[in-house]
């Protein structure tokens, strides 16, 4: 099992319940939806955060492919 499993499935709902509190889910009303700013930034940090560094690890796999398809390690 992948260890950054439980992340990839948390970050997508701690998003939706982030929303779901700031349209007015439940019974949060006024300042108390405020409260859910701090989860649904942390939920799309981490997304960007993920979206980055998988660019970076394909970039990287590209360019050894590359060097050894040219034959200069």
């Amino acid at each position: 099992m992948n260890a950054r499993l439980p992340l990839v499935i948390a970050t997508p709902l701690l998003i939706l319940l982030a929303i779901v509190a700031l349209m007015g889910g439940g019974q949060r009303q006024g300042a108390e939806r405020l409260q859910a700013l701090p989860a649904l930034a942390i939920g799309v940090g981490l997304l960007v955060v993920n979206a980055a560094s998988y660019g970076r690890r394909r970039r990287g796999l590209l360019r050894a492919v590359k060097e050894i398809k040219s034959g200069t390690p």
